[in-house]
């Protein structure tokens, strides 16, 4: 006789769980008391001012000892950094200078059809004709179009940024992975802050610390691109199988060898997808970082913006665009090549590189007789600008009617009542209905969302909310079913795919650009970029749910007799459902950093506190507000996580 005993982990999940089902809504039923009693209570609707406490001022506080007592450190750091960015720039934008007066000599910098000949030769290495056309093509229009110099100053940037972020983030992701005690009390939160952190707070520190100047755009950069790279390392060398591992041990490895000789290599594609990401949010910043001296193109982007001139704007945006796309498909590439490119025979071991500074420095000597090589004339240069505003004229001439109209209708009867009901949110109502939503990380959760009521900024966090839950939910009304239609047809996916890849590699101060142009400043505006902005994650994780169905699962709903369509509803659709949160998850937290940048344009929220801290240099104020958007971040993600795997856990997917 055998004697069943209980387990008692099980019935105390069991017990949670039935005290979950009454929790949320008797914290709700809650909440809606204390909305209305608001009348007698005041300080439970508005956090009272006596009660806020003055976070910014000890944050000033602390930016001002830091300047005060670390100013020559930090421009000893600047200068070590200034040297190898001047080279950067000076190699690819504005050449050397040697000397000084009428009797300074000037060495080119490299010529255009040497960089545009070395792109080519790279895309034909890692990708063949396709990629190497993409790539000459791409950056010959940079020349065609005079942006030539304010590209490769961009470019300089990103050359010196990226390995410094590179580097950084895959010794951290080997501390992380190596302590993970560590990663999980310092490294992951920081991390968490960092990516949720808007990009203009990232500026104010900077530009107190180390000056208006390209390093401190470059570190800037550097702090917002790095987090990917920790986290694909992390990722990469935890998927690396066991056996590997042991093999190493077994072979005497020293822990050294068996880090960097097995463990590393063995995470290659992962480690190359982190360098990916670090490129694609170097891009990102490019526009902002501008704001305190980073130049370049996204300098040409803001002063084109702020004088109302499309055509301009549109070109430099379209070239930053042109960068990142050859640069993303570039370092795809590279990470899907496993072996090394083929050597031509009789070059050596390197001969690619041979070939390559052959052509650099054979096409810059040529420049020096032909100046064409060096720069194209203006007789020679193309532009498009006339044609964008023409464009612009046109619609505004034959449409603005029905555009005004829809600007109108959905100002007066969706934006303008929302805002006013989520600006009357109570803050003692909202923390508790959200720490019972994630009950189990009530303590966590009520911290972040008192931590925003308690710096005096509870309306424009609930303004920001407001904005970016109103973006949220119009990308998934248009992007999950858009999702659900690539998964259902190859053709369908066919044409989605490389829409959403080209939406993901634009910076995101481009979506900007063409929406402001037509529906002038203002929440609309907003709401338009940041949903075009923040819409591929939703359709990318919803055509991959599906489609990751396991296929026992369907062909026993086709043995159990159903129809097509009830195979789709009854099967597919809720074991995709995770993942689909996954992509409403990633685009709550893109739409969120789109609605700090659209604050530029007219949004009243958490951005324009930032963008005026930026504007006075109040660093107290600037970094608390980014603090306060951060953990609005932080609070979302978590309770999509929390929800997505319980869901998982209900199924037995975990």
């Amino acid at each position: 006789m055998t004697i069943e005993t209980a387990d008692p982990r099980a019935a105390r999940r069991t017990n949670f769980a039935g005290l979950g089902r009454w929790v949320v809504p008797a914290a709700l039923i809650l909440c809606a008391a204390l909305w209305f009693a608001g009348t007698l209570w005041p300080g439970l609707v508005q956090y009272p001012d006596p009660a806020v406490i003055p976070f910014s001022n000890a944050v000033s506080g602390v930016m001002a000892w830091l300047k005060a007592h670390f100013t020559p450190v930090t421009r000893g750091i600047a200068a070590v950094i200034d040297m190898p960015l001047r080279f950067a720039f000076n190699l690819l934008s504005k050449g050397f200078k040697i000397g000084n007066g009428a009797e300074a000599t000037v060495l080119p910098r490299l010529s255009w059809v040497g960089v545009t000949l070395v792109m080519g030769m790279l895309g034909w290495i890692y990708g063949g004709a396709r990629l190497a056309l993409l790539c000459g093509i791409s950056f010959l229009a940079l020349a065609l179009f005079g942006l030539w110099e304010d590209a490769m100053l961009t470019l300089a940037l990103i050359i010196i940024c990226v390995p410094i972020c590179v580097v950084t983030g895959l010794l951290l992701g080997i501390l992380a992975y190596r302590m993970p005690v560590l990663n999980r009390w310092v490294i992951a939160p920081a991390l968490d802050v960092m990516q949720t952190m808007p990009t203009f707070a990232y500026l104010i520190p900077m530009l107190l610390l180390f000056g208006a100047s390209p390093v401190s755009a470059l570190l800037a950069t550097g702090l917002f691109a790095t987090p990917p790279m920790v986290r694909a390392t992390l990722l990469g060398l935890a998927k690396v199988p066991a056996e590997i591992g042991d093999f190493a041990d077994m072979a005497g490895c020293t822990a050294r060898q068996k880090l960097w000789r097995v463990m590393v290599p063995s995470a290659k594609t992962s480690l190359m997808m982190g360098v990916n990401q670090v490129i694609m949010l170097a891009l990102n910043m490019v526009i902002i970082s501008s704001m305190i001296g980073g130049g370049g193109l996204g300098y040409d982007v803001l002063l084109a913006l702020r004088a109302l001139k499309v055509g301009q704007a549109m070109e430099a945006g379209l070239a930053i665009v042109l960068i990142a796309i050859v640069l993303d498909r570039l370092s795809q590439a590279i990470a899907r090549r496993n072996q090394t490119p083929a050597q031509r025979p009789g070059l050596g071991r390197h001969a690619n590189l041979w070939i390559a500074l052959a052509l650099l420095a054979g096409t810059t000597l040529v420049g020096l007789g032909v100046p064409g090589f060096v720069k194209l004339p203006a007789s020679a240069t193309l532009t498009t600008a006339p044609y964008w505003k023409a464009g612009l004229d046109w619609v505004i001439l034959n449409w603005f009617d029905g555009i005004e109209a829809g600007r109108v209708f959905l100002l007066l009867y969706f934006l303008n009542p929302l805002r006013s009901t989520f600006e009357a949110l109570p803050w003692a109502g909202v923390l508790i209905a959200l720490a019972a939503l994630g009950w189990r990380l009530c303590l966590l959760v009520a911290v972040l969302v008192g931590f925003c009521a308690s710096t005096g900024l509870w309306v424009p966090a609930m303004q920001t909310l407001y904005l970016c839950g109103a973006s949220v939910v119009v990308a998934c009304v248009l992007g999950i079913p858009i999702g659900l239609a690539a998964a259902r047809s190859d053709r369908v996916e066919a044409w989605v795919l490389p829409i959403i890849d080209g939406l993901q590699t634009i910076p995101s101060f481009c979506f900007i650009i063409p929406v402001v142009m037509l529906f002038r400043v203002g929440d609309v505006t907003a709401l338009m970029a940041t949903v075009a902005f923040a819409i591929v994650p939703s359709i990318r994780y919803t055509n991959y749910g599906v489609r990751q169905v396991p296929t026992e699962l369907i062909e026993a709903g086709r043995v159990s007799g159903c129809t097509p369509r009830q195979l789709f509803r009854h099967v597919q659709l809720p074991v995709a459902l995770p993942e689909i949160l996954l992509g409403i998850n990633q685009t709550i937290l893109l739409a969120l950093s789109m609605i700090i940048i659209c604050a530029m344009i007219g949004t009243r929220d958490l951005g324009q506190e930032i963008f005026k801290a930026l504007a006075k240099a109040d660093s107290g104020r600037g970094i608390v507000a980014g603090l306060v958007i951060a953990f609005i971040g932080i609070t979302a993600d978590r309770l999509m996580t929390a929800w997505v795997r319980s869901m998982q856990d209900k199924r037995g997917m975990r």
